[in-house]
């Protein structure tokens, strides 16, 4: 390719981030609180979803996802409301462990959310008094959260101030629920005592909606070191705005917090990357770009389409895509950071994404991934059941289909995931990272990539394992999973990339022409100085139905050591000097030898298989299996100045 043209491919490459810019304050610009008031309908006239006594309106749901929520719901009818005894809460402090604690708040939250649509659609008071028991059993926690949120200080210490409410996500979700108990069987509750509904409303309001109007929570904004949100605040803000539009009877209250609500997520979206990517990767994308959607679903069924015109949005059609266009095959999404490397996906929801944006693929894409319903209603984002069971006429004739996209360029989150042919997981698929250390869910991992074969993993990125108190706190990085020298990353002069804003990547590129693809980026300033680097230059290039190219060239102020990390789900061994086997063999899948070449005049390699022995190992076992090896290139004779390569191809 001449250079012109190169560099105007590149331009082009670029040119939709700057010229796609999105106005500030999208949702919170547009109508003042008094306008507010008017086109939000009345809380007393609101119907999101047929009421409980509209019978032909609820005889339009899917009647087999009904009543296998009935069915689920008879396995609770003898349910024993747990309360939770404070010992459990400070496992969080003694031990790391948030699971148990966490295990009872989130069970008695499924038990009641299923008991409710079971109640929507019998409507004979078969599970009223289960479902009375599980309002007071809950009204009745301490916290609505969960320990692990709480604030680290010396006089909470994993048992909450019940006189200072605090919102996390959790207690965000609790009052969901209890709002839509009340809505549906609200006069149910009042036939039984006026206590219950007065009651739902005291401790929502107390716990929930009041704090979030007087005192600041850290996910409404940017941090103090300029961090942008992350996806607390989109998923807190949609359980508000569900309890706020559902409970408060005061429609200049309810304006009000609608009003805050706009200019909370609106701290979310003006920072948000225009290319629409999530940083915390597509597992964490059901909570946040997805969340997003769920308050403008929301906003629009309150107020007559007001906040259609947001689907027009450029940025929120591409924190849309983002989901099918990082992509790996079926199962495998790409994983950096905290992300799972095989999330489930949140089929319904996705589709009405796609609908409101407009966008078939991503229609296509939701409804690749329906099954049939279960009865259960899904850990979290509990209302997205009432969406769910009125689409199932047109989600279940709609078309299905995977997008795969061939090439794949988020300049703002300096992501490229490219494969050798668009519509098809068959070849080599390739992607890596630039950005920088103070991402949400961050691992320092500034240059790393991940190399998958017919849409399974060679080379890959291993993630996250099992939260504990650790994963949150200054030991974060104590933990090998999330530093660079266990991803495929280098370690230069005995030094791993710090966290940190300033540790990032510069002079990023990507190009394109139809055999090949690459991504290039400096790594030096992902390194502290100590790493005495001057410039460490990485092109990762897809040939095309040939193999995948690494290529670092390297500038160093001092050469005194230097190792070059893989890391992999396989088992590798040293084939002969200059290649590596991994030995590739997907569960149900054949035998298949891929090798790593490297110039063994340069480098000396060796294959170590990671023990899986902390707390926190559990979560890798559960991704990966005790299947974790790292192969690790020792160089030589480190030089200042030098070219390391790397070729990995089918054997």
């Amino acid at each position: 390719m001449k250079p012109a043209k190169l560099l105007l491919g590149l331009v082009v490459l670029l040119l939709p981030s700057l010229l796609l810019a999105q106005d500030a304050n999208l949702l919170s610009g547009k109508y003042s609180r008094t306008e507010l008031g008017k086109v939000l309908i009345p809380q007393a006239q609101w119907t999101p979803f047929p009421k409980l006594n509209d019978r032909a309106g609820w005889a339009k749901a899917d009647p087999d996802m009904m009543q296998a929520f009935v069915k689920k719901a008879e396995g609770y009818l003898g349910y024993d409301w747990p309360y939770i005894p404070a010992t459990k809460s400070l496992l969080i402090e003694r031990t790391g462990d948030r699971n148990e604690y966490q295990g009872v708040s989130f069970k008695k939250r499924e038990v009641l959310g299923t008991l409710i649509l079971a109640e929507i659609h019998e409507n004979q008071g078969r599970f009223i008094d289960p479902i009375i028991d599980g309002v007071w059993s809950i009204c009745e926690e301490s916290f609505w959260g969960v320990p692990a949120h709480l604030p680290r200080t010396k006089d909470i210490a994993g048992l909450v101030d019940v006189s200072q409410p605090f919102v996390d996500l959790f207690a965000a979700e609790t009052a969901t629920f209890l709002a839509w108990a009340d809505y549906y069987l609200g006069e149910k509750f009042d036939a039984v005592s006026p206590q219950i509904r007065k009651r739902i409303y005291h401790e929502t309001n107390r716990r929930v909606l009041e704090p979030l109007m007087t005192k600041p929570h850290g996910f409404m904004t940017s941090s103090a070191a300029g961090r942008r949100p992350n996806n607390w605040n989109p998923w807190i803000c949609s359980n508000w705005l569900n309890a706020v539009l559902l409970l408060e009877k005061d429609q200049v209250k309810r304006a009000a917090a609608v009003e805050k609500i706009l200019k909370v997520l609106d701290n979310y979206l003006n920072p948000h990357p225009q290319d629409g990517g999530c940083d915390e990767g597509p597992s964490y994308w059901g909570a946040a770009a997805a969340s997003l959607f769920d308050n403008l679903a929301l906003l629009n069924q309150a107020s007559n389409d007001s906040f259609g015109y947001v689907f027009a949005d450029e940025k929120i059609k591409n924190m849309g895509r983002f989901i099918y266009r990082v992509q790996i095959g079926k199962e495998y999404f790409l994983n950096f950071a905290d992300a799972d490397p095989q999330p489930k996906m949140s089929a319904n929801m996705i589709y009405r994404f796609g609908k409101a944006i407009g966008d078939d693929a991503m229609m296509r894409f939701g409804a690749y991934y329906r099954e049939p319903e279960p009865g259960s209603i899904g850990r979290f984002h509990y209302f997205r059941n009432f969406y769910a069971v009125f689409m199932q006429d047109e989600y279940q004739k709609a078309p299905q289909g995977l997008p795969l996209p061939q090439s794949v360029w988020l300049p703002d989150l300096q992501v490229m995931a490219v494969r050798d042919q668009e519509g098809t997981t068959d070849g080599f698929f390739v992607a890596a990272k630039g950005g920088d250390n103070d991402e949400s869910h961050n691992h320092n991992d500034i240059g790393n990539y991940v190399v998958y074969y017919n849409g399974q993993p060679l080379l890959i990125d291993v993630g996250r394992g099992t939260y504990t108190r650790k994963t949150f706190s200054d030991q974060r990085y104590d933990i090998w999973y999330n530093c660079s020298d266990y991803h495929n990353l280098p370690t230069i002069n005995g030094k791993t990339q710090p966290p940190g804003g300033q540790f990032k990547a510069s002079n990023v590129a990507f190009q394109e022409k139809g055999t090949y693809a690459q991504f290039a980026l400096d790594m030096g300033k992902a390194y502290p100085a100590e790493a005495g680097i001057t410039q460490w230059q990485r092109t990762i290039r897809l040939n095309r139905g040939k193999n995948v190219v690494i290529q670092d060239v390297i500038n160093l102020k001092k050469a005194d050591a230097v190792t070059q990390h893989l890391m992999t789900s396989y088992p590798a061994e040293v084939l002969k000097a200059g290649e590596v086997v991994i030995h590739y063999q997907p569960p149900g899948g054949t035998l298949k030898d891929f090798v790593v070449k490297y110039n063994p005049k340069q480098m000396q390699a060796s294959v170590e298989k990671i023990k899986l022995e902390a707390v926190e190992d559990e979560g890798i076992r559960t991704k990966w299996g005790d299947t974790i090896h790292r192969i690790n290139f020792k160089v030589l004779s480190p030089k200042t100045a030098d070219k390391l390569d790397f070729t990995v191809a089918a054997r």
